[in-house]
């Protein structure tokens, strides 16, 4: 698989702001097909940086219902990156 194709987005919320900031950790989307070897490297490729540690987090589809059927949002694989504290990854910067 192509970098692009293993990490799909970032997550910009409260939490995962607040750990970017005290912690040097980010979070992403990734493919559910990916594994820690395989964020690692795609993490250096895309951002030139060196990642210290990932951890991976499968998050289940929630059942829900739309008047009287049900379903399941979508489940997905969620990456935490956490760097060495001088590396920096400007997408989160907004600069």
């Amino acid at each position: 698989m192509k970098s692009e194709e293993i990490i799909l987005r970032p997550v910009v919320t409260e939490k995962s702001t607040t750990i970017r900031e005290k912690e040097n950790k980010y979070v992403f989307i990734v493919s559910v097909k990916a594994n820690k070897l395989m964020v690692k490297q795609a993490i250096k490729d895309l951002f030139q940086v060196t990642p210290t540690q990932i951890n991976i987090i499968n998050v289940k589809g929630k059942k829900k219902r739309v008047r009287y059927k049900y379903g399941y949002t979508a489940a997905y694989k969620k990456a935490i990156v956490t760097l060495a504290k001088e590396d920096k990854i400007t997408i989160f910067e907004g600069a």
